[in-house]
């Protein structure tokens, strides 16, 4: 024992590593707009389960879910302050600080998950996590979110036409403004949290999201009709303060890295099991569901071309070669 002390002092006195097993136990505090039986709130338990595994035990992930560390905007100013430490927001929500993050948002860009997963676990994808240390964050990967779909309380949703006029709850990011604009409804930006409330009273006609968001947080019971537009595929991307990431260890920034990417997996075929699984349910629960002909999908493709221009023409020009460049290659 008198052996094991004169050794740990002589290895504090000539400043050596103290090794994995002996590092500090941390608490990651993960935030999320989602309820605890969304698949992203799957995602981050079993992200948890798999860092605790990896550091036996020394880095535990409390989850606070339901917009409990605020919304969409609050948390990632928490993260860029370092007062909380992970997040997993919709990629949307980084387009007011890298806005090339609104190239995830083109409308009708993929039309499976196949080419989404290839289009954001390549190039592409890593040039835009590439952008985030600067502004604060780091990120280690993307979920699935799932394609987003109209519903409203006035009209299903057959062709473009049907959206003229109707109040629908976007996201704060404008090619999401501009997408609505050109089918001529009046988007209405709004954070998440305030959504329910402005469909029960009416304050707006719908909103855009995908199915298990929209099973989840029960928009069936002040919303008639559910229309697959399938408008544009959506991520949630995990983020870290880089504020917390650079106080951790190289082992331990390894076993975060490793854990977001064995949960991803996991995340995918959660979320993707339960947007098939939430039509059925959505319908059980009162909802009229109804999807759109090809040649009206076509159509909405169309309309929604210039918004897409205009955006591709805002950006960094090597991102949007690269991002053109992967979509030829993930669509053959």
């Amino acid at each position: 024992m008198r052996l094991l002390r004169t050794l740990a002092a002589a290895g504090l006195c000539l400043g050596l590593a103290i090794p994995a097993f002996a590092q500090q136990e941390r608490v990651l505090r993960f935030g999320h707009l989602n309820n605890t039986d969304h698949p992203v709130s799957l995602g981050v338990k079993r992200f948890a389960e798999i860092l605790s595994a990896k550091s036996g035990g020394k880095m535990k992930v409390q989850e606070f879910p339901a917009s409990q560390l605020g919304n969409e905007m609050q948390q990632q100013s928490a993260l860029q302050g370092g007062v909380q430490q992970m997040s997993a927001p919709a990629t949307t929500s980084l387009a007011g600080i890298v806005k090339e993050f609104g190239l995830v948002d083109f409308p009708f860009s993929v039309g499976s998950f196949e080419q989404d997963d290839a289009l954001l676990d390549g190039p592409l994808g890593q040039a835009l996590i590439a952008r985030l240390p600067e502004k604060g964050l780091v990120a280690l990967g993307y979920w699935d979110l799932g394609f987003r779909n109209v519903t409203n309380s006035r009209q299903p949703i057959t062709r473009p036409e049907d959206l003229q006029g109707l109040k629908v709850r976007v996201i704060p990011n404008p090619v999401f403004l501009e997408t609505f604009k050109a089918f001529k409804a009046n988007p209405v930006p709004m954070p998440f949290a305030e959504l329910y409330g402005a469909l029960e009273s009416k304050a707006v006609d719908g909103q855009e999201n995908p199915y298990a968001v929209i099973l989840s947080n029960k928009f069936y019971e002040v919303q008639k009709f559910v229309s697959a537009t399938n408008h544009v595929y959506a991520a949630n991307i995990v983020l870290v303060s880089k504020k917390f990431w650079d106080q951790l260890t190289p082992t331990e920034q390894k076993w975060m890295t490793e854990a977001a990417n064995e949960a991803r997996a996991y995340q995918r075929q959660a979320s993707r099991a339960a947007a098939a699984k939430a039509v059925g349910e959505l319908q059980a629960k009162g909802a009229q569901f109804n999807e759109l002909t090809p040649q009206q999908q076509a159509r909405m493709r169309e309309i929604a071309a210039p918004v897409v221009e205009k955006f591709a023409g805002q950006y960094d020009p090597a991102i949007v070669k690269l991002y053109n460049d992967e979509l030829a290659r993930i669509r053959k």
